[in-house]
């Protein structure tokens, strides 16, 4: 058997891998995509790398994989196109073969005034119309040749004296014969377009009863070469979901939900074809739709990904809080292909959350005396009940902090808290965590409720030395505070504790170590997600407080009574009225919201073709 990185996840992974068509990245630890594959059945070819004996080349890329991901498609000749984009893009090493992008053709309309159909290598920013890449010359030369017959422009050059053969048979425009005006190019560059596209239905039909035709008055041949022709029509041209239909850049978002998770899958279609794929599972705090609308905004804002022309998004999100904040085109396609395309990110989304809680589950079977075992690691006499900390801002700004609850090993949710820091006015761990510590635990014992078994900071000796001196000297208590340090590749590596204060180290695959590493993941997102959260309502609130009279407790009302930024705008001036807010200030309200409308509608009209 071969010997590979992360046995263990690894080994879960292809258990839960889809019988679906599509691509396969396989990464090194550092991150690099080291091979790209395609495959109609995933889960037999990528098992196959790992469940058999290798040599040579294949011998060393399996040694060099820690993990893998997978990007669903509609078919096989999908999973070609995509692995051919994404090679051309990453470049791995192991795809020696596939590197050369002259291997894959395009189809290209040239820009001039009569214009040609003709095979390149090189997509160019020159106005041309571009379509593919396709599996191979012989696919792009047998549909330049369907065309040439279907949707003729010039195959001559310009200066014959006189009209081609190829204008008597009727595949060239003739532009040597006599003039084209150029609303006749235009009508056949769209024709082309369209069919190109996947817009195939009419022209197979009418080679289908040809086709009928010919086998009725015994052409068997003739009938054969109809037949072909459609064929080559599915196999080349008919619709490619996971391909942009256009040049247009664009972005698609989805998501799905599952037992208190979501899972985002993210889409970047750049020159017509998905040139990265993002994925994000984390816990879900809020409403499905407000954490998504979250996740958007903080994708561009705080990620710094460049905003594409457009954006696609399910209709059960607030599309113009997304359009006015990042002052983008946002589109919720009900049906046709761009539907298709969020209806694929859905399809990933949903396969990667299974897997993610698949796995988890697996990990908690394994966990479930685990904390008996880290508090014989820590010589204590049991950690029944686990509290985490984190914060987390950014360069000091919107601090926050998250606790979570960890009872006999499993998460208790409704025992998760958030802090918005209120003494800490800059990035400073230290004066944080003792906020923190101070205004939970004396709250805990002004309610006389029950204390924890152990604390846990995810931090360093700053935090612990922190959280002791709150805990120990201000509020006299005896509760054990560990720090969850991380490795460079900011992975658990082990714990900090004791009097002296020194490192704790777990076995990588014991299920004390396991049972550390998923509090320290959780209290992170759960504190990421807390301030994210944050800070999109801090961009709403900061339009509203150019409003004269709204303030907090204006806010407040507001965002309490109106769930989503629509329900606010359709508000009148007795809405607001009837939450207490005088009426010049509702007056004001309503005439900003008009205002905000009125700009949405003229941007909508001038961008109408």
């Amino acid at each position: 058997m071969p010997v590979y990185q992360n046995v263990e996840w690894i080994n879960q992974k292809l258990d839960l891998l889809p019988t679906l068509p599509g691509c396969y990245l396989m990464r090194s630890e550092d991150e690099t995509i080291i091979y790209i594959g395609k495959a109609k059945n995933l889960r037999n070819r990528v098992r196959s790398y790992f469940r058999a004996e290798h040599t040579g080349k294949t011998k060393r890329l399996v040694q060099e994989i820690h993990h893998f991901e997978t990007i669903i498609t509609q078919t096989d000749k999908e999973a070609l196109l995509l692995e051919i984009s994404l090679i051309q893009k990453y470049q791995p090493k192991y795809n020696i073969r596939l590197k050369d992008g002259s291997m894959y053709p395009y189809l290209k309309i040239t820009n001039e005034r009569d214009p040609q159909l003709v095979i390149t290598s090189q997509v160019e920013q020159d106005g041309g119309h571009y379509f593919g890449p396709y599996p191979n010359v012989y696919a792009a030369s047998e549909t330049q040749q369907f065309i040439q017959k279907l949707y003729p422009l010039r195959r001559c050059g310009k200066n014959e004296p006189r009209a081609c053969f190829y204008y008597h048979i009727g595949q060239c425009i003739g532009c040597c014969d006599h003039e084209v005006s150029p609303e006749e190019y235009k009508a056949q560059i769209r024709r082309i377009s369209r069919f190109l596209n996947g817009e195939v239905d009419e022209v197979k039909q009418t080679l289908t009863q040809k086709m009928e035709a010919a086998a009725e008055a015994l052409e068997f041949e003739r009938a054969a070469e109809y037949r072909d022709q459609i064929e080559h029509i599915k196999q080349t041209v008919e619709r490619q979901d996971i391909l942009s239909l256009d040049y247009t850049n664009r972005d698609v978002f989805n998501y799905d939900v599952k037992r208190g998770y979501m899972s985002i899958q993210v889409f970047l279609l750049r020159q017509s074809t998905v040139i990265k794929r993002e994925t994000a599972i984390f816990p879900l705090y809020d409403t499905p739709e407000e954490e998504f609308l979250a996740f958007i905004l903080m994708f561009y804002q705080q990620q710094n990904h460049i905003l594409p022309k457009e954006i696609l998004l399910p209709h059960t999100v607030d599309q113009t809080l997304i359009e006015e904040t990042l002052n983008v085109k946002v589109l919720q396609p009900q049906r046709g292909k761009k539907k298709r395309l969020l209806d694929l990110a859905k399809q990933n989304s949903h396969i990667a959350l299974n897997e993610q809680l698949t796995i988890e589950d697996r990990k908690a079977l394994r966990t479930i005396h685990a904390s008996d075992q880290l508090a014989d690691a820590l010589g204590l006499p049991h950690v029944n009940v686990i509290e985490a900390f984190d914060h987390s801002h950014i360069q000091g700004a919107y601090p926050v902090s998250g606790m979570v609850v960890y009872e006999k090993g499993k998460p208790n949710k409704k025992a998760y808290r958030k802090y918005h820091i209120k003494t800490v006015k800059q990035a400073d761990e230290f004066k944080t965590t003792q906020e923190v510590i101070r205004r939970r635990y004396s709250r805990l014992l002004k309610e006389k409720k029950p204390l924890p078994d152990l604390i846990m900071m995810d931090g360093g000796i700053i935090q612990i030395r922190a959280a002791r001196e709150v805990i120990e000297d201000e509020l006299g208590l005896r509760i054990p505070v560990a720090g969850m340090v991380k490795n460079d590749k900011h992975q658990t590596a082990s714990l900090i504790f004791g009097e002296p204060l020194e490192e704790v180290l777990l076995e990588p695959n014991a299920p004390a170590f396991q049972l550390v590493q998923r509090i320290q993941e959780e209290v992170h997102r759960f504190a990421i997600s807390f301030h994210r959260q944050t800070r999109t309502k801090s961009s709403f609130a900061s339009d509203l407080e150019r409003i004269e009279g709204v303030g907090t407790k204006t806010r407040m009302k507001l965002y309490q009574t109106f769930k989503t930024r629509d329900a606010m705008e359709n508000a009148t001036v007795d809405d607001f009225v009837a939450l207490g807010i005088n009426r010049p200030t509702s007056e004001r309200l309503v005439s900003y919201f008009q205002v905000q409308r009125a700009n949405r509608a003229i941007k909508k009209q001038i961008e109408r073709p």
